[in-house]
């Protein structure tokens, strides 16, 4: 894993932690830029560009009335007013869809409506309200300047125009703006697919009675969700038991089907039965501790897998990408922000794939450990500038995660922030 600042992470006896910046890094590395796919543009909304969209057409594509209301030559109507309004003969109806235009002749109007093509030999629009509304004769009650109410064709665009470069991140705006120049589908960046799996014989499924020693698994749900919120998709499989040989054995069978990347959450502290640890310590993932709080424990890699599902599979070798996240909840999708939701959105070819940044007023006081980098849950107060902290710094009350709307970035350095210092705060809503 040539990202990894040391070999020797997970050695026993240890070494220095690594930063966020360096494990952020080591997970960017693992996850690499998805290939380019096409797909129409009821699929296309969230998703990034992966190619220039340029118009096949003019935008519009014709000139068109930007109004209901009457097709005239500009100089026979000059002298109109609503005392001395100027009579002419309605030659023809044009609706919005008419292809068989006939020409504007001179002394005549044509009755028009919002979007129908303007007749040759029409250079105006006369709004209905000026008008009498006549169907056999209309009389015009004010003039109209040449090019009145008139849209021209091509001034939006220009066919061949490019309307929508690479990393433009798509949404109804763009993708009303690609139907409108003809184009069915959109190129994009496949979504990653990530297999999320959640540990531990305690599991169980939320709805059934809990036995004594047993929980709630709600780690591989939140997970799940977080991804597909990413932008990638998720496949979720709970309730793995803490078992060595049974993890590696799904771990196999799973890993091999189009997936990008494995993401595992517990069994990856100091303690025994870790199995998640057990399982791939030694085939190309490794462990140890990143100097952050929540979520110091974390594992990363390639794990090698081998046999002929590997090889028909095209990993064998390279290995399957693998992210391992600690068990409390808190910790597990506070680490999930910091280290995995930009690096699926940066293999989507997202341009801002980290959570936006702003810098806030405190509203109180925090303390915070030396050289550990702090994400404490905050409330943002938009209107008057400040963040204040909602819960503690406890890795397991998933309670106040819920509640919070940013992540209080504190750096490893910061040993004390005071009421009104500025703080840095990821936001975590839209």
């Amino acid at each position: 894993m040539s990202a990894s600042p040391s070999s020797s992470w997970s050695s026993a006896g240890g070494s220095a932690p690594r930063s966020v910046a360096e494990h952020a890094a080591v997970v960017a590395s693992l996850v690499a830029a998805t290939a380019v796919e096409r797909v129409p543009l009821s699929e296309a909304s969230g998703r990034v560009l992966a190619e220039d969209l340029a118009s096949v057409v003019a935008l519009p594509p014709f000139d068109n009335s930007a109004m209901d209301g009457y097709a005239v030559r500009a100089a026979e109507v000059a002298d109109a007013s609503e005392a001395a309004p100027v009579r002419l003969p309605v030659g023809a109806d044009i609706p919005a869809g008419r292809v068989d235009v006939p020409v504007l002749e001179p002394g005549t109007a044509h009755r028009i409506m919002t979007g129908a093509p303007v007749p040759e030999g029409a250079d105006a629009i006369v709004p209905v309200e000026r008008t009498d509304a006549g169907t056999e004769t209309v009389a015009i009650g004010a003039p109209a300047e040449a090019g009145a109410h008139v849209r021209l064709s091509g001034e939006d665009a220009a066919a061949g125009q490019v309307l929508l470069r690479v990393g433009t991140v798509l949404a109804a705006p763009q993708i009303g703006l690609a139907a409108a120049c003809g184009s069915a589908t959109l190129a994009v960046r496949r979504r990653p697919h990530v297999l999320v799996l959640s540990t531990g014989s305690e599991l169980v499924a939320p709805g059934t009675p809990l036995e004594p020693g047993q929980i709630y698994e709600s780690n591989g749900t939140m997970l799940a969700v977080a991804v597909r919120e990413a932008g990638a998709t998720a496949e979720q499989l709970s309730f793995v038991p803490d078992d060595v040989e049974k993890f590696r054995a799904v771990l196999a069978e799973k890993a091999v089907a189009g997936v990008d990347l494995v993401l595992t959450s517990g069994g990856v502290s100091a303690g025994a039965y870790e199995v998640v640890k057990d399982a791939l310590t030694g085939n190309g993932v490794e462990f140890g501790k990143v100097a952050m709080q929540p979520g110091g424990p974390q594992g990363a890699g390639r794990l090698r897998l081998d046999g002929a599902g590997a090889e028909s599979a095209g990993v064998e070798g390279a290995g399957v990408a693998v992210v391992t996240l600690p068990g409390n909840p808190v910790s597990s999708l506070v680490s999930f922000e910091v280290f995995v939701r930009p690096a699926l959105r940066a293999a989507m070819g997202h341009p801002s794939p980290s959570r936006p940044v702003v810098t806030v007023r405190l509203d109180g006081s925090l303390s915070s450990p030396a050289g550990r980098r702090q994400f404490r849950r905050g409330v943002l107060d938009a209107r008057a500038g400040t963040v204040s902290e909602i819960g503690t710094p406890a890795s397991h009350l998933i309670g106040a995660l819920a509640r919070a709307d940013c992540l209080i970035d504190l750096p490893a350095e910061l040993q004390r922030v005071n009421d009104a210092d500025p703080v840095d705060v990821w936001l975590l809503e839209g």
